[in-house]
C-alpha cells in the first residue's frame, strides 16, 4: 500500500516556477507576468479584464467641481474690484470734464479743493461740505452738485460796471451770505460773526465788511460801498467804466477822473509767479483777488509782465505801485519790463516796485526790508498794509557785457542786467550745479530747506575738489581802469546790494576795521574775494571776513584761459576766455519797508552813527 504525501507550499508551474500566493493554476496558465513588467493575458482573457476594469473604475471625484467653483470665485474676486475701479475712474473723469466745462464757461474763478480749512457750508443747499469748489474772486463756496445753480444764481465780482453811470463812487455793496472769515465782527452790533454752525451772516466782497442776518437792513443793502480799508489800493469798477467811455470819446485826461478818488489813491498791481519757491504763488493770487479788483492781479507765467504793466497807462502819472510775488529772478524780469516801457516812451507811467519774497535766496528783498522769505506767517491783508506804509527809494541797475576772446569771433557780446551781484568762482559753481539738476527734475526742488541742503552738498564737494583754485593766475581785474594785484583767490564777487548768499553781509563784515557801508543807490560797486567754498561757509556763519578788494564805478575782469563758472543774479553759465565789463545802466524805483530790521541792519546803523559822531 503506497502513501502519497502532498506538501503545502507555493504552486509550481510547468516551467518549475513557484506561483505567488493566492494565484490559481488557471491564472498562472492564462497569464504570465514578465519580470519587471505588467502581466500579460491571452486574447480569451481580455473581455473579462475590461469588464473587471469597468467595474473597478472610480466615479469622477466631487473635488473637480469644487475646484471649478474656486476658480470662478477667484476670477470674480480679482475682476470685480478691477471693474469697479475702472468704472469709478470713468465716472470721475466725466465729473472732472463736467466741472471743467462749467469752470470754462463761468464768470467765477472756480477752484477745486479736497478739504476746506474751516467749517464750510454750501451757499445753495446750505449743507456742510468737506470738498467742493470755491471762487477765488468773490469767495463763494459750493458743493460739487450745486455748481450749476450757484453759477446762475450768484454773480461774481465785476471788474467793470454794466450800467452807463459815469460816477466813480456810485457802487452799492455786493453781499455774499455765509462762510465769513474767522474773527469777523458785525458793523452794526460789533459782535462776532460766523460763529454759528450753519450758513449765516453776510460779507461784502469789496469792502470786506460783515453783518449778522438779523442786523441786515434795507438801508444797509442799498448803501454805497466805500471799498473799506484798502480803498486806496483798489481800482474801482466804475473807474474802468469811465475810462472806457473816455477812450471812446478819444479823451485821455485821467487826472481829472482820478481826482475824485482822492490824493491818497495809489492803485496796486499784483504780479505773482505761481512757480516760485514753494509754489505759494497760486494761493496768493486768489487771496489778492478777494481783497482787490481781479483785474489788478496777474500770474506772470500766463501773462508776461510787459503786458500786465500796460494797465499802468490807464492810471494817473506816478500813482501806481507794483507788488512782485516771487524770487529775485522774478523781480529782475519785472524790472526789465519796466525798462522796455521807458524805451516805448512810457516813463511817466513807471510804478514803484515792492517785493513779497517767495524764492530761495531773496537777497534783494532782504536789502529792501521785505525779509528773506514769505511762508504765510502774516496774512495777506498785512502785506497790503506794509505796501501802503513803504517808502520810495532808488536801486542801481548795471550792465554786464561779456565779450568772448578771439580775433575771428563774430558773435555779439552777451549782455546781462545786474541788480544784485556778479561772481566768478565757487559760489557760481554751486549755482551752476544746482541749476543743472533742477532743470532735470524741477519737482524735487520745491522746498526752500531742500534747496539750501543741495547747495550745502555742492559746497562740501567743492571743498574737496577745488575746481576754481589759482583764480588769480587766470584772471586780471581792473577797478576804474586801474589794475589790481590779487592774492591766491578762488572767487571774485562784485556786489550792488548789501546782502549775498541768502542773507550774509559781505562788505561790512565783522571786526574793528571800519568800512563805508554798501549802498544800492550810490553808483558804486563793492568787489570782494573768497579763498574757496569753505571760506564762503565761514563767512555765512560769521566766522570770517572776505578779502575786500575795493569800490569802483566800473569793473573790468579778463579771463585769460580755461573755463570758469560765472553768474549774474543767480543765472549761472560756464564761460571760456573772455572780457567782462560792468558799467552803470539805469535806476529802478523801488519801495523800502522799514518796519522790520535784522540784527545786521541794526549793527550797521549803529556803526554808521558811531562813524558820524567820530567825524
Amino acid at each position: 500500500m503506497s502513501v502519497t504525501l502532498r506538501l503545502r507550499g507555493p504552486a509550481v508551474g510547468k516551467a518549475g516556477r513557484a506561483r505567488p500566493p493566492g494565484q490559481t493554476g488557471r491564472e498562472a496558465a492564462g497569464g504570465r507576468r514578465d519580470r519587471g513588467g505588467p502581466a500579460r493575458f491571452s486574447p480569451s482573457q481580455t473581455p473579462s479584464l475590461e469588464k473587471m476594469e469597468g467595474q473597478e473604475r472610480p466615479a469622477p471625484p466631487a473635488s473637480l467641481f469644487a475646484d471649478g467653483h474656486l476658480v470662478l470665485w477667484t476670477l470674480c474676486s480679482v475682476l470685480l474690484p478691477v471693474f469697479i475701479t475702472f468704472w469709478c475712474s470713468v465716472q470721475r473723469s466725466r465729473r472732472q470734464l463736467h466741472r471743467r466745462d462749467i469752470f470754462r464757461k463761468s464768470k467765477h474763478g472756480w477752484r477745486d479743493t479736497d478739504l476746506f480749512s474751516q467749517p464750510t457750508y454750501c451757499c445753495v443747499c446750505a449743507q456742510h461740505i468737506l470738498q467742493g469748489a470755491f471762487c477765488d474772486c468773490c469767495g463763494l463756496r459750493v458743493d460739487e452738485g450745486c455748481l450749476k445753480k450757484a453759477d446762475k444764481r450768484f454773480p461774481c465780482k465785476e471788474i467793470m460796471l454794466k450800467s452807463d453811470s459815469k460816477a466813480v463812487d456810485a457802487m452799492p455793496h455786493h453781499w455774499i451770505r455765509g462762510n465769513v472769515p474767522l474773527c469777523s465782527y458785525c458793523v452794526v452790533c460789533k459782535q462776532q460773526c460766523g460763529n454759528q454752525p450753519k450758513l449765516c451772516d453776510y460779507r461784502c466782497i469789496w469792502c470786506q465788511k460783515t453783518v449778522h442776518d438779523e442786523c441786515m437792513k434795507n438801508s444797509l443793502r442799498n448803501e454805497k460801498c466805500d471799498f473799506g480799508e484798502f480803498k486806496n489800493l483798489i481800482i474801482p469798477p466804475s473807474y474802468l467804466t469811465s475810462i472806457n467811455h473816455m477812450r471812446k470819446d478819444k479823451k485821455t485826461d485821467y487826472e481829472m477822473l482820478a481826482s475824485k478818488l482822492g490824493k491818497q489813491w495809489t492803485p496796486l498791481i499784483i504780479l505773482a509767479n505761481s512757480r516760485s519757491g514753494t509754489n505759494m504763488g497760486e494761493g496768493l493770487l486768489g487771496e489778492f483777488r478777494i481783497l482787490l479788483n481781479p483785474v489788478q492781479v496777474f500770474d506772470v507765467t500766463k501773462t508776461p509782465p510787459i503786458k500786465a504793466l500796460q494797465l499802468c497807462t490807464l492810471l494817473p502819472y506816478d500813482s501806481a505801485r507794483v507788488l512782485v510775488c516771487g524770487g529775485d529772478g522774478t523781480v529782475g524780469w519785472v524790472l526789465d519790463a519796466l525798462d522796455e516801457m521807458k524805451i516805448k516812451g512810457q516813463e511817466k507811467y513807471i510804478p514803484q516796485v515792492a517785493v513779497l519774497p517767495l524764492g530761495t535766496g531773496n537777497d534783494l528783498s532782504n536789502t529792501l526790508g521785505w525779509g528773506t522769505g514769505y511762508a504765510g506767517e502774516i496774512p495777506v491783508a498785512q502785506v497790503l498794509r506794509n505796501v501802503m506804509d513803504a517808502d520810495g527809494i532808488k536801486l542801481d541797475r548795471w550792465k554786464v557785457q561779456v565779450t568772448n576772446k578771439g580775433y575771428y569771433n563774430l558773435r555779439k557780446p552777451k549782455e546781462f542786467t545786474m541788480n544784485n551781484y556778479f561772481s566768478v568762482g565757487p559760489d557760481a559753481l554751486m549755482a551752476l550745479n544746482f541749476h543743472a539738476h533742477r532743470e532735470k527734475a524741477p519737482s524735487l526742488f520745491s522746498s526752500r530747506i531742500l534747496n539750501k541742503a543741495v547747495y550745502l552738498f555742492y559746497g562740501t564737494k567743492d571743498c574737496l575738489v577745488q575746481e576754481c583754485k589759482d583764480l588769480n593766475k587766470k584772471v586780471e581785474l581792473e577797478l576804474d581802469g586801474e589794475r589790481v594785484e590779487l592774492p591766491n583767490l578762488e572767487g571774485i564777487i562784485v556786489l550792488n546790494i548789501g546782502y549775498w548768499g541768502g542773507g550774509c553781509r559781505l562788505w561790512e563784515g565783522m571786526g574793528d576795521e571800519t568800512y563805508p557801508l554798501a549802498r544800492h543807490d550810490d553808483g558804486l560797486l563793492e568787489v570782494v574775494g573768497v579763498y574757496g567754498s569753505f571760506h564762503c561757509a565761514q563767512i555765512q556763519v560769521k566766522l570770517a571776513n572776505p578779502f575786500r578788494i575795493g569800490q569802483a564805478h566800473t569793473v573790468r575782469l579778463i579771463l585769460k584761459c580755461s573755463m570758469m563758472p560765472m553768474q549774474v543774479d543767480g543765472e549761472p553759465w560756464a564761460q571760456g576766455p573772455c572780457t567782462v565789463t560792468i558799467t552803470h545802466k539805469t535806476h529802478a524805483l523801488m519801495l523800502y519797508f522799514s518796519g522790520e530790521q535784522t540784527d545786521d541792519d541794526v549793527s550797521s546803523a549803529s556803526d554808521q552813527e558811531d562813524t558820524k559822531e567820530t567825524e
